[in-house]
């Protein structure tokens, strides 16, 4: 997990438009990707570092919005800085799944960082994070989620042990689908447990580091 900065902005400095707003450049702190650009006005950016998750001014229904308050997918505030002119903020997070309405990463194309390629693992943290919310009945992971974290680690056992399997077969077909499952029972323990996958990319890209 990366740590997280004191936060604290030059109010005097800060460049305001004729509207009372200011651009923020939202970045992955991780990856470095750009996730999206937002506008904040003072009330935002107090409540931004008030609470260490982002807040912006949404310019069509004209009211703050705390960014994942619905969706789940919230973004914990790393640092927070001003461009050289002090008219634009870069605001560095930790995404709590995608920061796009469509479900990827990236609201920008072809993003700035991680790729189309891991676009899956956040559309699923998404859909996880949404079944344990509201916990849909008929809906296999509503079915772990209530069963507890018991039952996932059984699931977790189980899986790793048909990857073995598939592997000593040589099946491509089998170890694909058996690492698929492998993967999916390992977001939705991620999230009873409260860990953003984030995390987990961090812990790689240091040891890669090192």
């Amino acid at each position: 997990m990366i740590e997280s900065e004191a936060l604290t902005l030059d109010w005097e400095l800060l460049r305001f438009d004729t509207n009372g707003l200011i651009p923020a450049i939202i970045q992955d702190a991780t990856s470095k990707e750009v996730l999206t650009l937002a506008y904040m006005n003072k009330d935002s950016i107090i409540k931004t570092l008030e609470t260490r998750e982002t807040w912006f001014w949404s310019r069509s229904r004209q009211e703050l919005w705390n960014k994942g308050a619905t969706s789940g997918n919230r973004q914990h505030v790393v640092s927070i800085g001003a461009d050289c002119d002090q008219d634009a903020l870069l605001v560095r997070v930790q995404p709590k799944g995608p920061a796009c309405h469509t479900g990827k990463t990236s609201c920008f194309p072809e993003g700035t960082g991680l790729t189309d390629r891991y676009a899956i693992f956040n559309e699923l943290e998404t859909v996880i994070a949404s079944r344990e919310a509201e916990r849909p009945k008929d809906s296999y992971t509503t079915y772990l989620f209530n069963e507890g974290v018991d039952k996932i680690l059984k699931k977790i056992g189980e899986e790793a042990g048909e990857v073995i399997i598939a592997a000593k077969n040589r099946s491509h077909e089998e170890l694909t689908w058996e690492t698929a499952d492998l993967l999916f029972h390992l977001l939705v323990l991620l999230r009873e447990q409260k860990l953003p996958w984030d995390a987990v990319l961090a812990e790689l890209k240091k040891r890669h580091g090192q």
